[in-house]
């Protein structure tokens, strides 16, 4: 778990969370938007969205999770 007060290499966490998705340039530039507010990353590729407050809190206009 990234925690905000952790260095973390967001392009390189960010490719390790998009590795799968669907959108991978879509997935990579939210989550590296998140990761550049946040620095942190939620682990594995999918859910885990309590361990990064960027993934729980940031949402789109139409209130859909921002980060990835």
């Amino acid at each position: 778990i990234h925690h905000a007060s952790t260095w973390v290499d967001c392009g390189v966490a960010c490719e390790g969370r998009c590795k799968l998705s669907s959108r991978p340039s879509l997935c990579k530039r939210a989550c590296g938007s998140c990761c550049a507010v946040w620095k942190c990353v939620a682990p594995g590729t999918y859910v885990n969205l309590d361990s990064c407050p960027c993934y729980a809190n940031l949402t789109t206009r139409n209130q859909v999770p921002k980060c990835p």
